[in-house]
């Protein structure tokens, strides 16, 4: 089986495929300075409760964000399994497109793995929108090349920067108020987050699609992307695994 990582600013998932298929996936909290052995010992454990064992992974292919956690990542996969991971963003891994922006480096692992993902399995050009610890929206062009992109803060992001430096206002849950116009606190929070965000993300896809100057489809993921899909008719396609799929798109390039 296949092991691909996917490492946010929040979470880690780890998932195991079979071929292209899903088999089952784990997450636990981003950290820097987590061991090896330590990230050893919770996949064992955790694959050992769906009947799984460490042995039945031969490849592994990572993507983060998060460079201070692939050294230890990397170490994981040789101690482990017994292979030296593929890795996105490094020379000899082919994302079988190009970005086309200033500075190709710049370009963060997860947005480069779902352009590929979103092109792959629903053509272009499109958008796509991540709800993650960050709000991005990103180009992908006819070719399957990252054209740009935006990045504004997310909606967990906000709501704890509200939190933390409004000494009245409390922490609250992410959902969809019952009026726009709150009568109390938490709808006045609920209403300003929630049609806040759905009016940042049409308000910039409308300008995304105006300036590119073609129709332009919108795929979300991330795992807020549920609640706000159901809310707009800008999202055209929702896919929580995309970027778990990007990964996997791209070991089948590179191990052809």
């Amino acid at each position: 089986m296949l092991l691909a990582i996917d490492v946010g600013n929040t979470n880690i998932t780890f998932a195991a495929f079979s071929g292209k298929s899903l088999v089952n996936e784990w997450r636990i909290a981003t950290s820097g300075t987590r061991t090896a052995e330590e990230y050893g010992v919770w996949l064992s454990q955790s694959m050992a409760l769906d009947d799984l064992k460490l042995i039945d992974i031969k490849d592994v292919i990572i993507g983060t964000v998060v460079p201070g956690a692939l050294f230890n990542l990397k170490g994981m996969c040789k101690r482990y399994f017994g292979c030296t991971p593929l890795v996105i963003g490094e020379p000899n891994v082919d994302l079988g497109m190009t970005p086309q922006i200033d500075n190709p480096q710049e370009a963060g692992a997860d947005r480069l793995v779902d352009a590929v993902a979103a092109h792959s399995k629903y053509g272009g050009p499109l958008i796509v929108l991540d709800f993650g610890t960050a709000t991005t929206l990103d180009v992908v062009d006819e070719q399957g090349n990252y054209a740009g992109g935006i990045i504004a803060p997310g909606v967990n992001l906000s709501l704890d920067a509200l939190h933390s430096a409004a000494a009245k206002l409390p922490r609250i849950a992410i959902e969809k108020p019952r009026q726009v116009i709150g009568k109390n606190t938490l709808e006045c929070m609920q209403s300003g987050i929630f049609w806040g965000y759905i009016s940042m993300i049409e308000g910039l896809i409308n300008r995304i699609r105006e300036e590119y100057g073609l129709p332009l489809k919108t795929v979300a993921t991330g795992g807020l992307a549920s609640l706000f899909g159901r809310h707009t008719d800008y999202i055209d396609f929702i896919d929580k695994d995309l970027t778990l799929s990007g990964l996997v798109e791209i070991f089948h390039k590179n191990k052809l």
